[in-house]
């Protein structure tokens, strides 16, 4: 068959479009970069593409020779396979057509390539040379999130969990890479790897089921009752358990189907929670994250320039079990808000009962988001200004011996209750080095008279072992599994 002559490009984008489009980039990057209140750490955007804070946007892909006459679009380029040819060299991908019928695709063809917006090509390492912590710990908040746990399918011994474990590595490694794994759904084919991150845990049954009871940490022991639960067993712990996160919602949902199908024949499903955070850049400027009640929330989290962040964050060098040196522990929390009661309450009860203004996340007793609270301030009456079970009191690092964990959940809304109420809340992930010093602590406290458990139902938990992030040639867990 004979080639058709390659069709003209069209004209690149004039001066002042190439400016809005890195403005608007810069403030992407600055706000994914502050959801958490840090910059991003580790990230890896590939050369040419926007840098925290600098506002640059990746330079074009060079363009794609024209299809031929008549030539099966599996033939044609998709951004996500560019990222794994050319990643590093800065090219982020074509605008290739694949909807709409033919007059859609040949618009697409006829148009220049252009690189991806920032938010898309961030990219996150999967593995840490020389030691390191796993991607979605200190990462920034993503706009849509994922935690699912699974259990080992009976007969699958520890050589078959070691191969599972393998499979999953490798496959998120090439998802993180922005690379389309094996037997691809295509689901995310348009998009680069918009900062995904997956993370992997073992549960205190995991230890038994493999033989590895003697390697289980003391840190893992099931966590206490607290007089507030009303917890779903068939929702809470397993055996393994991942976190997925990412800045676009068909790289999320991309993933969680490939560590899915990863895992037939040698683990079964056993929950699955979907969460959502603000998408990066969708305000004026960078700030702490709301949560579904309005609330700021996230505002005295440990910030990795602590100088005790890593003691209190990540298990230390001289830890019972060495495959856990590096690693964090991570408690989830399925919590559902009451928000038709919540919403009933006025703006200054809600203030009085989490101890900060609803505006700007300010403690009662003044100033901004991060003025130090003023626990010992009295109103002229003598009651403390902020009150004695306002929540961020009873939470406060200050009231807890210094316990301290670091919070990453997401917000979740799955639809409508029988009474019309919204089944809404929080999935709270936080991760510390040892629990029972840190939400365990906390969480007492809180149980003993929070102003804001009224308001609060905790439905499902979890405790998981979060090891370090697997070196070059190694899988999550090669340690525990091959020590």
């Amino acid at each position: 068959m004979s080639k058709q002559t390659p069709r003209k490009q069209s004209a690149r984008k004039p001066p002042a479009a190439k400016q809005a489009t890195s403005q608007q980039a810069a403030a992407q990057q600055a706000d994914t970069s502050q959801a958490t209140g840090r910059k991003t750490p580790g990230t890896d955007s590939g050369a040419g593409s926007a840098k925290a804070g600098g506002g640059r946007v990746p330079a074009p892909a060079a363009a794609a020779p024209a299809p031929e006459t008549g030539g099966s679009p599996a033939k044609e380029l998709s951004r996500r396979r560019l990222l794994g040819t050319v990643g590093a060299a800065g090219a982020a991908g074509l605008v290739v057509g694949g909807a709409g019928g033919a007059a859609g695709v040949s618009a697409a063809r006829d148009d220049a390539p252009e690189a991806l917006a920032t938010v898309g090509s961030t990219r996150v390492p999967f593995r840490a040379a020389g030691g390191g912590h796993q991607a979605g710990i200190t990462t920034p908040l993503q706009a849509k999130g994922h935690l699912v746990a699974f259990d080992l399918a009976p007969g699958t011994d520890r050589k078959a969990t070691a191969a599972l474990l393998r499979r999953w590595s490798r496959t998120a490694e090439e998802l993180m890479a922005g690379r389309a794994p094996d037997a691809d759904t295509g689901v995310a084919l348009d998009a680069g790897p918009s900062s995904l991150t997956v993370t992997f845990g073992f549960g205190h049954s995991f230890f038994s089921r493999t033989g590895l009871t003697k390697r289980r940490p003391i840190e893992l022991d099931p966590l206490p009752d607290f007089s507030a639960d009303a917890l779903d067993p068939a929702r809470s712990n397993g055996d393994l358990w991942i976190q997925i996160g990412a800045d676009d919602a068909l790289v999320a949902f991309h993933a969680l189907r490939a560590l899915q199908k990863d895992a037939a024949g040698r683990a079964r499903l056993r929950w699955q929670m979907n969460g959502f955070n603000r998408t990066p850049g969708a305000t004026a400027h960078p700030m702490t994250t709301r949560n579904l009640m309005g609330q700021i929330d996230g505002t005295n989290n440990p910030k990795p320039s602590d100088r005790d962040f890593d003691e209190r964050i990540f298990v230390g060098r001289d830890a019972g079990q060495a495959w856990m040196r590096g690693g964090s522990y991570a408690v989830v929390r399925r919590i559902r808000m009451l928000l038709d009661d919540w919403e009933k309450r006025s703006r200054h009860d809600q203030e009085k009962v989490i101890g900060r203004r609803k505006d700007n996340g300010a403690p009662l007793t003044g100033g901004s988001e991060t003025t130090p609270m003023r626990l010992d301030a009295n109103r002229p009456d003598g009651l403390p200004v902020i009150p004695a079970n306002a929540h961020a009191r009873i939470a406060a690092p200050e009231s807890n011996q210094g316990a301290a964990m670091l919070r990453r959940p997401f917000s979740y809304h799955d639809g409508f209750r029988e009474d019309g109420a919204p089944d809404a809340g929080l999935l709270f992930v936080c991760w510390q080095a040892d629990p029972l010093r840190a939400f365990t602590q906390v969480q007492r406290k809180l149980d003993r008279g929070d102003a804001l458990s009224p308001f609060l139902r905790h439905e499902a938990s979890g405790l998981f072992a979060v090891p370090p992030a697997a070196e070059p040639g190694d899988y999550v867990g090669q340690p525990l599994l091959e020590g």
